[in-house]
Order: structure tokens, then C-alpha cells, then sequence
């Protein structure tokens, strides 16, 4: 299991962020956390301890007030380890280029790809062709509705028609490198991972995927690893000492190589 970091950026700061209150109205969400800090610190820290393959995530609408300077800020952790780092939020045929070339090394895409409730092929072929297979990582971002986990889009918003299963997984994983999963209803709350979802995915596992969601302790980890049989990486946010939680961020890097 590889240890995955984040850097949340809202209205132009580094946050932790109740996943399920983000509304673009107003550019609300319910914050768990603030940072002091920018995203270059983190970006910055990461690069110390030996990290890669974290994630940046725009959490602002491109028509936002606040979009510059968030993108300013996704820019300038890009540049401070550059190929080290994927970037998701707002991102198309039309800009993913650019946030390659600022040092991204994998952009991640949802609401792009899932539109209208379900898939949209013409948007995904034509983002394959901008960034390929090996630079695209599809976020599948669920919620749970009547027992199944959905794709949901538009910053966690909008639900879709498109189910997590394996025919869906199967389908998807001809387009991209890797597989991002938030587990929106329990990202930011710290009340323990999506136990069924991490099982499905690990009995899955025929490509990389990062697990996000719940996770407030060691014991977490312990168990995505044992349910998901080691196929899931993970990624550790709101908990984390470094974002005001009580979970040291040493001892996480620690666990998730052990």
C-alpha cells in the first residue's frame, strides 16, 4: 500500500473540507480545517518525506471568483515537484495539456467524462488523445443509493447513472493509468472508511487505485489493507496532524508501508 497525499484548495486556500458540503453557490463548503500554510509548503513537505503520486484537487468552479487564485496555488505546488504530483478539478480536452506541462504528472477527470448521468465517450477519446492512456487518472468518486455505489460529478454534487462495479471498472480501465475513489459520504467526517466499497475494489484490482474516505486512524489503514488484500492505496486527509487532526503523519507514511 502506497501512501497518496493531498492538497485540498478552496477559494485560493489549503483546506480539509466535509466532501459532501461542497456547493458552488457562494463557494460554500463546510471546512474541517484551514491552512496557514500554501500549497508549495505541501507540495514542498511531500517532496521531503519522499512522496509521490499525491493529488492536487481545484475544488472551485472555473466560473468561481476564487478560481485564479486557486488554480494560482495548484500551479505553484505543480512547479515545486514537478512529476510528482496529479491535479483534478474543472479539468478537459481543453486545459489538461497546460496542466501537464506545468509539471503535473497525471491529470484527474470526472465530471469531464461523466456527464448527463453517464459516460461520455466523445469527451473521453478526446481527452485520451490529449493526455493518453498513461496520464489519465478517471476519478470515481460514489455515494451509496439503495445499496450500490454511484458515480457522483460536479465537485460531488451530481448524481449519475453510472454504477462502481466491475463491468463499469472493466469498461473504464482501457482509457486510464489509475483509478481515483472518494467515498464521498464519509470524506472529511473521520467516522471510518466504506468498508463494502474498499472490499469490491480490492477483489477487483487490475490497475493502481487510491482509496479516499474516513480514514481517522491507524487501525483504518490496517483494515482498507486486509479488506482490499493490498490492492488499494490510500489517501489521508482531515485526520492528519498536518491539517489540524490527531493522526501523525509520520506514523501514517509509516503504517502504509509496513
Amino acid at each position: 500500500m502506497k501512501f497518496r497525499p493531498c492538497i485540498d484548495i478552496h477559494n485560493g486556500k489549503v483546506k480539509q473540507i466535509v466532501g459532501g458540503s461542497l456547493k458552488d453557490s457562494g463557494d460554500y463548503a463546510k471546512e474541517n480545517f484551514v491552512s496557514e500554510q500554501d500549497a508549495a509548503f505541501f507540495a514542498h513537505l511531500y517532496d521531503e518525506k519522499g512522496l509521490t503520486g499525491g493529488h492536487i484537487i481545484l475544488l472551485n468552479a472555473a466560473g468561481s471568483p476564487y478560481y485564479e487564485a486557486t488554480l494560482n496555488q495548484a500551479l505553484s505546488a505543480l512547479g515545486i515537484a514537478p512529476g510528482k504530483l496529479q491535479v483534478g478539478g474543472g479539468i478537459n480536452a481543453e486545459n489538461a495539456e497546460m496542466f501537464l506541462d506545468a509539471g503535473a504528472s497525471h491529470v484527474i477527470v470526472t465530471s469531464y467524462v461523466f456527464s448527463n448521468g453517464r459516460v461520455n465517450y466523445d469527451n473521453l477519446k478526446r481527452l485520451v488523445s490529449v493526455t493518453g492512456k498513461e496520464k489519465l487518472v478517471l476519478d470515481l468518486s460514489c455515494r451509496k443509493k439503495d445499496g450500490k455505489y454511484f458515480i457522483v460529478t460536479d465537485r460531488w454534487q451530481n448524481m449519475t447513472d453510472v454504477e462502481v462495479n466491475e463491468a463499469t471498472l472493466d469498461e473504464l480501465s482501457g482509457y486510464c493509468s489509475e483509478m481515483l475513489i472518494h467515498a464521498v459520504d464519509v470524506e472529511g467526517k473521520q467516522s471510518g472508511i466504506e468498508s463494502e466499497l474498499a472490499k469490491e475494489l480490492g477483489n477487483w484490482g487490475k490497475m493502481p487505485m487510491t482509496y479516499a474516505g474516513g480514514v481517522h486512524s491507524i487501525e483504518d489503514i490496517h483494515a482498507l489493507k486486509k479488506l482490499s488484500i493490498g490492492k488499494l492505496d490510500v489517501t489521508v486527509g482531515s485526520a492528519l496532524d498536518i491539517f489540524g487532526g490527531s493522526l501523525s503523519f509520520d506514523d501514517v507514511i509509516e503504517a502504509c508501508k509496513g
